[in-house]
């Protein structure tokens, strides 16, 4: 219980993603299949599944990965670059037909008009996406929103607002894909992020601007109000310039440029039981994620959040995990929780990772 397993699969992933009992994967082939769900199914966000599609207590699963077709123009041209998991919506951007959207739309998450009363299990819609200035480079999905980059580096997002993490400047619904404006403007952004109710996004330059929800104190830099409805610059005393973001549902976390880690916010963030709730950015110790004198130029190069845990993967393919482990979802061999940084035994070079609410994924480069 709780240690990592291996999927046997005859296509190379590259891309996976964990939503609130599902997963999907994808891969960048020209072969007509690109994308493979598994999970919970219950609101088609795998698509629609009737072979290999189980119901129990009312739930609709897919037991194993399946096919989740794409209504592609030119599928023998067309790559799949990334997908995306909310609570119970998904993403797949592709590299020349745009973006897709399937599952629940109940907010305006998918980018289309919500309508009253639609019934989601068994649904075979998939929708694309229109509305951008230019072509997406990237996606990400809260609980029940969606935000989306562009090539030009501006966000555009779409679906529940009540946080404000939608980021649009009030807290209603959207269900058309809008330009985030706020402190965005002018500002050429490289990375956005979100699981929750809270949104972050990077500069070129290396800056952090965040909106939506803060009763945890994720946006504590510059309010003191639980929600804020259009982006902010966050002023991170200390950190220097940031690379990448994660943000879950309670807490934060910020890789800089020399690859230390910086978190903050409520839960367990990975310094030990005493430290619960931070406002400003803790560093987590490098000694803690690898470094030490015998490595002493080990450094973090990618960090991840899922709903209530982190998980970081150094420079040399090694994958440390640390907060709540609901199901034995860090993958260390036990269920308790972690409360520091805890290398996870894996046969492999961790290449990314992905992680959910109560399971993560892991992208690995076999040794043999």
């Amino acid at each position: 219980m709780g240690s990592p397993c291996s999927l046997s699969l005859s296509f190379q992933i590259s891309w996976a993603a964990c939503g609130y009992g599902f997963t999907l994967l994808s891969s960048r082939t020209r072969d007509l299949t690109k994308v493979w769900g598994m999970g919970l199914n219950k609101d088609s966000q795998l698509g629609f599944q009737r072979s290999r599609r189980e119901r129990t207590k009312g739930y609709e699963y897919v037991l194993e990965p399946s096919p989740v077709p794409l209504p592609l123009d030119r599928p023998q041209e067309t790559s799949v670059l990334q997908v995306a998991c909310g609570r119970a919506h998904s993403l797949i951007l592709t590299d020349n037909e745009g973006v897709f959207s399937l599952g629940n739309n109940s907010y305006g998450q998918c980018g289309r008009k919500v309508i009253e009363d639609e019934v989601y299990s068994g649904s075979h819609m998939i929708h694309r996406i229109e509305g951008f200035d230019s072509k997406v480079v990237q996606v990400a999905c809260g609980q029940d929103h969606s935000l989306f980059l562009t090539d030009t580096g501006n966000v555009y997002s779409c679906g529940w607002g009540a946080d404000g993490q939608t980021g649009l400047g009030h807290h209603r619904v959207s269900s058309q894909p809008t330009m985030l404006r706020g402190d965005l403007v002018g500002v050429r952004v490289r990375q956005v992020v979100s699981y929750g109710d809270c949104s972050l996004a990077v500069s070129q330059e290396g800056e952090l601007f965040g909106w939506g929800n803060s009763e945890y104190l994720q946006l504590s830099a510059v309010t003191d109000s639980t929600q804020l409805s259009s982006p902010r610059l966050l002023p991170l005393a200390g950190v220097g310039r940031v690379q990448q973001a994660a943000c879950g549902g309670t807490q934060v976390a910020v890789l800089n440029e020399s690859g230390q880690v910086f978190v903050w916010g409520y839960g367990i963030l990975g310094k030990g039981p005493n430290l619960s709730e931070s406002r400003t950015p803790e560093m987590i110790p490098p000694t803690l994620l690898g470094c030490s004198e015998f490595n002493p130029d080990i450094a973090v190069a990618q960090i991840r959040c899922g709903l209530n845990h982190f998980a970081a993967i150094t420079d040399g393919g090694e994958l440390f995990v640390w907060g709540k482990n609901i199901r034995g979802c860090l993958g260390i061999g036990k269920t308790d929780d972690q409360y520091f940084p805890w290398r996870v035994t894996v046969p492999g070079e961790v290449v990314d990772v992905a992680c959910g609410v109560d399971h993560m994924v892991a992208l690995v480069k076999s040794l043999v």
